[in-house]
């Protein structure tokens, strides 16, 4: 069976799980400082901070940010629920838009007709690991008609004077635009290294910010490593230091805070990441020239002149399939032994989003896409005759079904 997604361990990343294991730190240590600076370092942020989990690490920034009740917050209705699970828990409203034309990423235009007095900030998905169009995003928040409109509710909000960007890149490690990496695109960037992530510390994420140049990054890095373990002012890190055992808690915080563990693994998974992103880079390519010329084939937009994906997922659609044939179509290539999924059942569709009221006949473009859209597998180990595997077992379950 060729799996779908299975995450690269090997000798080195065992290695590097053992010296941690054995060097006394186990949870947040040297190792998760140094991830830290190396992921700041290869985004081009100005500050990062580790997580357990792209989730805790979005809910706890939505908490810092002061978006609450009332407020609202615009998301793509294409993208997996926890992009609105945390909103909900913030308080504020998810407000759902549908997705553009061209790729999977939310819809600019359906942006600018959301916008309210009541908008704090837009979530933004780079699905399938292809960046949203954050040259078009800025520069709409940015607007003196859409500045007009915003109120703030705090003093960060008041010191920004605009709508906040946010960039759920839970796919896009690595991905860029305009030579600039994600993580550096705009205001904030959520990443997500859960185990089938390009680059995964088992479960983990890291929130990495780069706000205008008002904001004391320093000071925000200091405040938010506090909120991520329950408000208190020393880390176990911190208080090794002779004398130093005494702490406070500034205020009830979360507990969400990346162990060394977990951080050993994203080192060595870091250290090599360009490796993996050509071998992606590679399968896409044979997926692209193997299905081009299907008439069948809807393959998906990866590169653009100033875009370039990470290569996260290939989103093959099968072009006039409904959704009951693209299920069977799985189904048969299920049958040959080849693994693959859907990215994602659309929010609307899911029972805690259609009992608060979301419909999904308001988003024609992201049913467009979902329902005849199938994930073909992508990892460093698939091998060139793996690839041709799955190829031949996509054509042959095509043609069994259609």
């Amino acid at each position: 069976m060729i799996p779908f997604s299975p995450p690269r361990i090997d000798q080195k990343v065992v290695d590097e799980v053992s010296a941690a294991l054995l060097s006394g730190w186990i949870t947040t240590g040297p190792r998760t400082k140094l991830f830290e600076k190396r992921i700041t370092e290869y985004c081009g942020c100005k500050t990062t901070v580790a997580v357990n989990s792209w989730t805790m690490g979005m809910q706890v920034f939505l908490h810092w940010w002061g978006i609450g009740e009332g407020d609202e917050v615009i998301l793509p209705a294409y993208t997996y629920c926890a992009s609105a699970n945390v909103i909900v828990h913030s308080g504020a409203k998810p407000v759902m838009v549908d997705i553009g034309h061209d790729d999977f990423n939310i819809s600019i235009e359906a942006v600018r007709k959301a916008i309210t007095p009541r908008t704090k900030a837009i979530i933004a998905v780079d699905l399938a690991g292809f960046p949203c169009d954050y040259n078009a995003l800025n520069a709409l928040v940015r607007e003196p008609e859409i500045m007009n409109m915003f109120l703030a509710g705090n003093e960060h909000q008041e010191k920004l004077g605009r709508i906040l960007v946010i960039s759920d890149a839970a796919h896009s490690f690595g991905a860029e635009e305009n030579g600039k990496r994600t993580g550096s695109l705009t205001d904030i960037t959520s990443f997500s290294f859960h185990a089938v992530k390009n680059l995964t510390t088992a479960e983990g994420g890291a929130v990495c910010f780069n706000l205008p140049d008002n904001f004391d990054h320093d000071a925000i890095y200091k405040e938010f490593c506090t909120l991520i373990l329950h408000g208190q002012n020393k880390d176990a890190l911190a208080k090794t230091q002779k004398g130093n055992w005494r702490y406070d808690v500034e205020e009830p915080g979360f507990k969400c805070n990346m162990t060394d563990l977990q951080a050993a693994i994203g080192l060595v998974e870091l250290e090599r990441y360009q490796e993996n992103l050509d071998r992606r880079k590679e399968i896409f390519r044979q997926y692209d020239l193997a299905f081009h010329h299907e008439d069948w084939a809807i393959t998906p937009l990866h590169t653009t002149d100033n875009r370039m994906s990470c290569y996260h997922l290939y989103q093959l659609r099968i072009k006039g399939a409904t959704e009951q044939q693209r299920d069977a179509i799985m189904q048969a290539i299920f049958d040959q032994d080849v693994s693959v999924n859907v990215h994602f059942l659309p929010l609307p569709t899911l029972t805690a989003y259609k009992k608060r009221g979301y419909r999904m006949e308001d988003y024609p473009e992201t049913w467009n896409k979902y329902s005849n859209e199938i994930s073909l597998p992508v990892y460093f180990n698939l091998t060139d005759e793996q690839v041709s595997t799955v190829v031949e077992a996509v054509k042959k379950a095509v043609n069994t079904i259609l």
